[in-house]
């Protein structure tokens, strides 16, 4: 599968509810386990699936406030967006940081590749911002 950058800069394509990514039951199971241990949020494992936020069907956090803003503003990520880095993306990439500073990166490698790194978006967004020549002034680094 190829990279599949959502608008908040997070993986779709690594990301363990997407919808290409979810191969059983089983599966489904270890997500939500997965999520209510790193995260602190439980999604019954029959609910799990996404088709991605550029997609149009379910999605597996549909009360994202980045989706619908990107979405408005016509920009292929928040990259794109000359209120690069609002708030309400802000919210979303340093959640997964601190979630991670706060386990003092001691993850096992397969959670983090499956928990944490779809959702370390800052360096994607970044790197996307650098290649479109913006600066980043409201940004952190």
């Amino acid at each position: 599968m190829s990279e599949i950058m959502g608008l908040c800069g997070y993986r779709c394509d690594l990301c363990p509810a997407y919808n290409d990514n979810i191969n059983n039951d089983n599966n489904r199971q270890e997500i939500s386990r997965g999520w209510k241990r790193y995260f602190g949020f439980e999604i019954p494992p029959e609910e799990i699936g996404c088709v991605g936020c550029i997609g149009e069907g379910k999605h597996a956090d549909a009360d994202c406030p980045v989706r619908p803003c990107a979405l408005e503003k016509k920009v292929e990520n928040c990259a794109q967006c000359d209120d690069f880095i609002c708030q309400k993306l802000r919210g979303r990439v340093e959640f997964i940081e601190k979630l991670l500073e706060k386990r003092a990166n001691n993850v096992p490698e397969g959670d983090y590749r499956l928990f944490f790194e779809p959702y370390l978006s800052r360096s994607r967004l970044l790197n996307a911002r650098d290649e479109i020549g913006k600066s980043e002034p409201n940004s952190k680094r």
